[in-house]
C-alpha cells in the first residue's frame, strides 16, 4: 500500500492501478473535490485483496487496463471479501457485454477512462449515491452506441447550449470554453445563464450533475484523459 494522503474528505477511497501516472491523475481529480480521503493505492498486478480490505475503504476505484477478465475477477473478489465496499471501474471499453459482466460481479459503476479528471469526483460521488445507472444492456436488446445523442434530442437546450453544457460537465472553465468555441467569455456566460434557466439549476455543479445523470455527456477528446 502506497500512501497518497488527502485532508477532510467524506469517503475513504483506495485506487487499484499499476501505473503511477494514472494514480496521480486520479488523486488530483479527487483531491480537489474534498469529498474523498485517498488512503493510498494498490498495484493491480502485485497487490493483494487483503491489503485493499485492511485499508478500510468505502470505495475502491479500479483502473481497468483493457476490458479484461482480470478486472471482472478483481471486482468479484473484493466484493466477496468486503460486501459493503462500493467498487467502481475506470473502463477502457464501454462494450455492453463486458459492462454487464462487471455489474454482475458486483461493481457499483463503470466510468470511461476518457472522462476529464475534473469530472471524476462528481461521477464517483453520484455513482455511490445511486444517482448513476447502467444504461447499456446487451441481453435481448439492440446495442445503443449514442446515448448522449438520444438524450440530447429530448433536451430543451439549443445545440450551442448543449455544447456549452457538455464542456462544463467535462470540467472546462469559461475561458477554455470560449477558446474552444471561438466566442467571447461573455457569450459563454450568456449561454450558461440560459442553460441554468432551462434546466432549473443554480450553478455549474448542478448543471454538470444534471448532464451526467441525464446522459447528456459525450465522450471527450483524448487530451487530458487518463
Amino acid at each position: 500500500m502506497h500512501v497518497v494522503g488527502a485532508q477532510g474528505p467524506t469517503k475513504r477511497l483506495v485506487v487499484v492501478a499499476d501505473n503511477s501516472l494514472i494514480v496521480e491523475a486520479i488523486a488530483i481529480g479527487l483531491r480537489k473535490s474534498g469529498a474523498f480521503k485517498l488512503l493510498g493505492h494498490v498495484n493491480a498486478r502485485t497487490g493483494s485483496i487483503q491489503s485493499i480490505v485492511e485499508a478500510g475503504p468505502d470505495v475502491v476505484l479500479i483502473d481497468d487496463l483493457d476490458g479484461s477478465d482480470e478486472s471482472i475477477e478483481l471486482v468479484a473478489r473484493i466484493k466477496a471479501a468486503q460486501e459493503r465496499v462500493a467498487v467502481i471501474v475506470l473502463a477502457t471499453t464501454m462494450d455492453p457485454e463486458w459492462l454487464d459482466a462487471i455489474f454482475a460481479a458486483g461493481a457499483a459503476g463503470a466510468i470511461s477512462k476518457a472522462t476529464h479528471p475534473a469530472a471524476l469526483a462528481t461521477l464517483v460521488r453520484e455513482t455511490i449515491d445511486g444517482h448513476v445507472i447502467h444504461l447499456y444492456k446487451s441481453s435481448g436488446g439492440v446495442r445503443t452506441d449514442r446515448p448522449a445523442a438520444v438524450a440530447a434530442e429530448q433536451s430543451p437546450l439549443t445545440s450551442r447550449e448543449l455544447e456549452v453544457l457538455q464542456l462544463v460537465a467535462g470540467g472546462a472553465t469559461n475561458g477554455e470554453i470560449a477558446q474552444k468555441l471561438w466566442v467571447t467569455e461573455q457569450t459563454v456566460k450568456f449561454h450558461l445563464s440560459n442553460v441554468y434557466r432551462k434546466l432549473e439549476v443554480g450553478n455549474r455543479t448542478e448543471a454538470s450533475h444534471y448532464a451526467h445523470v441525464n446522459g447528456l455527456v459525450r465522450a471527450p477528446e483524448p487530451t487530458g484523459a487518463y
